[in-house]
């Protein structure tokens, strides 16, 4: 049996509790970086296909073509796309974090450059673009998150438990690429690891309320073979399992 069959075979076991305590766990998927069409991207959306899954592709307004709007034209409504920031551009000093939308700019630029970004993405993919901020690098300063709507931007979506008192904010928790050693797959063990401890936190019992999402992080212009088995597996484990809701990116972040 391959690594990803294994991987399939303990994820359903780890979810086969969560259903038998009569819960659900909501399941979303969110792959940044988009700006054209690729052949990398074919792959991840085949897959979302394959498995009639909601993918949301964190698209980059200012280097995002015409292309990649005819290209997404062919694809299911569950396709979604949402605003990864502006130009994915650091604006951080030397010695700091990478960040777009960090506290290193007047606000006002910055929200400038988000509105800027959601008027070309309303005009690319028309009723397929959900107004939800994906901050590049996954960093927001207060100061933009708290203002986002003035931009037209509802939603947001970060990463763990980034942001984790906005109520509009739903974030990704599995990311499957090890960005220090390679940008390659993180390999099985440390996402098994990840999905014990994820799916741990919302495995309790029945009446205690809804748990908390669940998200998929991908990057498709990174992917090598492992990081497309792991999403089959993921995918192949939890399309249909009980215990898993795939959620409408629209009703997921109550965006109507």
């Amino acid at each position: 049996m391959s690594e990803g069959a294994d991987l399939s075979e303990a994820l359903r076991r780890l979810l086969d509790p969560v259903a038998e305590a009569g819960r659900r766990i909501a399941v979303w998927w969110r792959d940044d970086d988009a700006v054209e069409p690729s052949p990398a991207l074919d792959d991840l959306l085949a897959a979302a296909n394959r498995h009639a899954v909601p993918l949301a592709l964190a698209v980059i307004p200012e280097p995002a073509v015409p292309a990649l709007g005819e290209r997404l034209a062919k694809e299911p409504d569950t396709i979604m796309v949402f605003q990864h920031g502006f130009a994915h551009r650091n604006h951080a000093p030397k010695g700091e974090k990478a960040a777009e939308l960090g506290a290193h700019r007047p606000p006002a630029a910055v929200m400038a450059e988000l509105g800027h970004g959601r008027v070309k993405l309303e005009g690319l993919f028309g009723a397929r673009f959900l107004p939800v901020l994906t901050p590049p690098w996954n960093r927001i300063a207060a100061n933009i998150a708290t203002r986002r709507s003035a931009s037209g931007l509802l939603g947001l979506t970060t990463f763990a438990r980034m942001h984790a008192d906005d109520p509009a904010c739903i974030n990704t928790h599995i990311d499957i690429i090890d960005w220090k050693d390679g940008r390659c797959f993180a390999g099985y063990p440390k996402m098994l690891k990840v999905l014990e401890e994820e799916i741990g936190r919302r495995a309790g019992g029945a009446g205690e309320g809804d748990p908390e999402p669940l998200g998929l992080l991908t990057h498709h212009l990174d992917h090598d073979d492992g990081c497309r088995d792991f999403i089959e597996a993921f995918l192949s484990a939890t399309a249909d399992h009980p215990a898993v809701r795939w959620s409408p990116l629209p009703e997921l972040f109550g965006i109507r």
